[in-house]
């Protein structure tokens, strides 16, 4: 937690190395200097606390992904295969709750299209695990965007206290406005250390958020296809090559001339036939 570090560690400099130093502005302040240093420290230690939870969530959900790579789809069946997973997984949870709407499918009253009734539940699944993603980060997002006017409010405190002292002893010299303006100073710095460091986190987390989805959207795909095609059709990952030398034919391959079905009034090698 660097921001705040720093922060602490202005507010417990000694008073005689700086008179005009952060404590003796936030004393010389009051309780509305004191409030807005309170409230930033407070936003400042939440947010990067945000930052590091939702790093280790992210992780662990990429290193389950890796997993789910490396092994997940050269079991038998997919209840297996879910057993090879953390219990907590959101992988897993995916994985399970599918199986729970293929057993549902069978007890709907009035019967729906499996197709769209396991679309429908793996979708729900997914938006369940992307919204515990999503957690914590309109915090951070207010932080980023709230921050800069908090400390602007401590700003034009600062400011109206100088005024008040110019007006107060009939002259601007430095030492009469130094602390206000000095604590007013301080109040937009403080709002721009806490602010900058928080809309960083938040575009990171967004950015690493959506690369999860998308991960999670292709295995939920994966688990919809598997399903409907009883584990015919599985990702690219989990077909096993062709032997070496192997006489294999793909969809696209060209069928060999005469194997194609003959129109009437056609010969086999497509010319017209005379017969009438």
């Amino acid at each position: 937690m660097a921001a705040p570090t720093l922060i602490l560690a202005a507010a417990a400099a000694p008073a005689g190395d700086n008179p005009y130093g952060l404590m003796q502005a936030l004393h010389e302040g009051g309780l509305i200097s004191w409030a807005t240093f309170i409230i930033l420290v407070g936003m400042s230690v939440f947010s990067f606390y945000i930052l590091f939870t939702k790093l280790l969530q992210q992780q662990k959900i990429m290193s389950q992904a890796n997993k789910v790579r490396a092994s997940f789809w050269n079991a038998p069946n997919l209840r297996e295969a879910a057993n090879k997973l953390e219990a907590r997984s959101a992988y897993r949870a995916i994985v399970e709750d599918a199986l729970i709407a293929q057993d549902q499918h069978g007890k709907l009253t009035d019967p729906i299209d499996q197709h769209d009734w396991m679309a429908n539940s793996l979708a729900r699944s997914q938006g369940s695990i992307t919204a515990r993603l999503g957690e914590g980060l309109a915090f951070l997002a207010t932080v980023g965007s709230t921050a800069p006017f908090i400390g602007l409010f401590g700003t034009v405190v600062g400011i109206y206290r100088a005024l008040i002292k110019i007006g107060a002893a009939g002259d601007a010299s430095i030492s009469t406005v130094a602390g206000p303006v000095g604590e007013a100073l301080i109040m937009t710095a403080l709002g721009l250390v806490v602010a900058v460091p928080a809309v960083l986190a938040y575009n990171w987390l967004i950015r690493r958020n959506k690369s999860i989805t998308e991960d999670l959207a292709a295995f939920t795909n994966d688990v919809h296809g598997y399903l409907m095609s009883n584990g015919a059709v599985k990702p690219a990952m989990a077909t096993t090559a062709a032997k070496p030398g192997a006489q294999t034919r793909t969809a696209a391959a060209p069928s060999p001339r005469g194997s194609e079905p003959v129109r009437p009034g056609m010969t086999p090698t497509g010319a017209q036939s005379d017969r009438s």
